[in-house]
């Protein structure tokens, strides 16, 4: 960083994927969180002249608040450490491995953490005809924000009625039943262990509409279940080698204890909303939303 009293920052936001205008609104916060603080931030709507709108802004740090494909895929943060500009977030190898759901899940599983059995396969194989017995989850394998999710319950006669613009390649993994439980990690820290309450599937809608779900904090389950939550998604966010602030969503079916719970994913971009998770769980934990910016400028880095 540069001899001024506080780092300039460059907030990355909006971007060109299918989660755009999550990333638009997460940016707006997180920038107006960080001017509160005090620093010099300029917004920039990461789109093809991004090298040459960091270079005319010529900040100290990035503060990456991309969602989705480019942005929290890998390809920005090699951009920046080519640029030699101190970024938040996971780096390069984490945010690429992260965002491709199969290989997470094969890293996950090495590493002993429980996943739902799963395959990659392609979206018209996916059409023609049952890929694994229902019920089961078609779901792209890096896209996030739940976008393209398809759900085919136990039962179905007919295969996934898979949208046009599914991308050619997707992961198809058996459903888990039971509780949607996410846990933040910051640094070498799990914060708490929420309880998302839905009235379906949670879905885009669920997650960024006002009202689509409902947050318990901390989630209200048994001490047992809880304490392996917050292993499994540290463990999660060791095993590829994340840094910065990640989040772990998972699955828990009641019936079967802990043995009932199983990894979805780890987020390397969690969303910095209004209605988002991440922050919901640092405030909890004494950490406001401003702290939580702040404290992620400074853990930023271009070597790690």
């Amino acid at each position: 960083m540069s001899g001024r009293a506080l780092p300039r920052i460059a907030v990355l936001k909006g971007g060109i994927s299918a989660e755009r205008e999550v990333s638009l609104v997460s940016g707006r916060e997180c920038a107006a969180a960080l001017r509160r603080a005090g620093h010099d931030v300029v917004e920039i709507d990461a789109g093809a002249t991004l090298v040459e709108d960091l270079r005319a802004a010529a900040p100290d740090v990035v503060f990456n608040a991309l969602h989705g494909r480019w942005g929290e895929d890998g390809c920005v943060q090699g951009l920046l450490e080519w640029l030699r500009i101190p970024y938040t977030h996971s780096g390069v190898l984490a945010s690429a491995l992260a965002m491709d759901k199969m290989r997470a899940k094969r890293i996950f599983a090495a590493h002993g953490l429980p996943v739902a059995e799963g395959l990659v396969t392609t979206a018209e194989a996916v059409r023609r005809a049952h890929p694994i017995e229902p019920p089961y989850v078609v779901k792209p394998v890096n896209e996030g924000s739940s976008v393209g999710v398809h759900i085919v319950p136990a039962g179905a006669n007919a295969p996934a009625a898979l949208s046009a613009d599914m991308p050619a390649q997707v992961m198809v993994e058996a459903y888990v039943p039971g509780r949607e439980l996410t846990v933040a990690v910051l640094g070498d820290r799990p914060l708490a262990v929420t309880d998302i309450i839905t009235t379906g599937w949670y879905d885009y809608a669920a997650k960024y509409v006002p009202g689509g779900s409902r947050h318990v904090v901390p989630a209200a389950i048994p001490g047992p279940i809880a304490a392996a939550c917050l292993e499994i998604a540290l463990e999660a966010h060791r095993a590829l080698g994340c840094r910065g602030l990640s989040r772990t969503d998972l699955r828990w079916d009641e019936a079967r204890g802990v043995a009932g719970l199983a990894v979805l994913e780890t987020n390397t971009q969690p969303g910095m909303t209004p209605t988002s998770l991440a922050p919901e769980q640092a405030a909890h934990c004494g950490i406001g939303f401003d702290a939580l910016c702040a404290w992620l400028v400074e853990d930023a880095s271009c070597d790690r």
